[in-house]
């Protein structure tokens, strides 16, 4: 099964996460995952369902110990399913980079710069700015790494010029 935006079957919409435990632990980006939503909201279908998937038995102990952490701070049920990692499929391209693809001046440069469409998915570089676009990360963290972005200067002033328009 390869599926698409038209034969998406029985799925839920997710994103992966690929980390260095020699940087960041599994149970770090737990709690990163519950700053960035409410995980005892009910969700109303299973395309928006939260989740978080483990790749093994370690990962699974800490997303359960997470989840009853979470109860008992809040005194509310966790809606979060916790699920097994199974398989993964990229969304299709024109679904990905949003907010880079609507700053057509950006997204060119990325476009001159990578010489595949799946070196420019992978880029972490793209990754950060289109997340800094959507009006996420600190000013703290964008002045860090705004060097690092693989951009041109041009293309630096009007990354900054958007990012503290925010």
């Amino acid at each position: 099964m390869n599926p698409t935006y038209h034969n998406i079957g029985d799925h839920t919409e997710s994103i992966q996460v690929e980390y260095d435990p020699e940087q960041i632990s599994y149970e770090h980006l737990l709690d990163v995952f519950s700053q960035g939503h409410d995980p005892t909201r009910m969700f109303f279908s299973r395309q928006y369902m939260s989740a978080i998937f483990y790749a093994n038995e370690k990962q699974q102990k800490a997303a359960l110990a997470w989840k009853e952490r979470i109860e008992k701070e809040t005194g509310r049920s966790v809606k979060t399913q916790i699920l097994p990692l199974q398989t993964f499929y990229l969304a299709e391209a024109y679904h990905q980079k949003y907010w880079l693809r609507l700053n057509r001046e950006l997204f060119r440069e990325y476009e001159h710069r990578y010489s595949s469409l799946e070196e420019f998915l992978k880029s972490t570089a793209v990754s950060r700015v289109n997340g800094y676009l959507g009006g996420y990360g600190t000013i703290e963290t964008f002045d860090k790494e705004l060097s690092s972005l693989e951009l041109s200067e041009e293309g630096q002033r009007r990354l900054r010029n958007i990012v503290l328009s925010r």
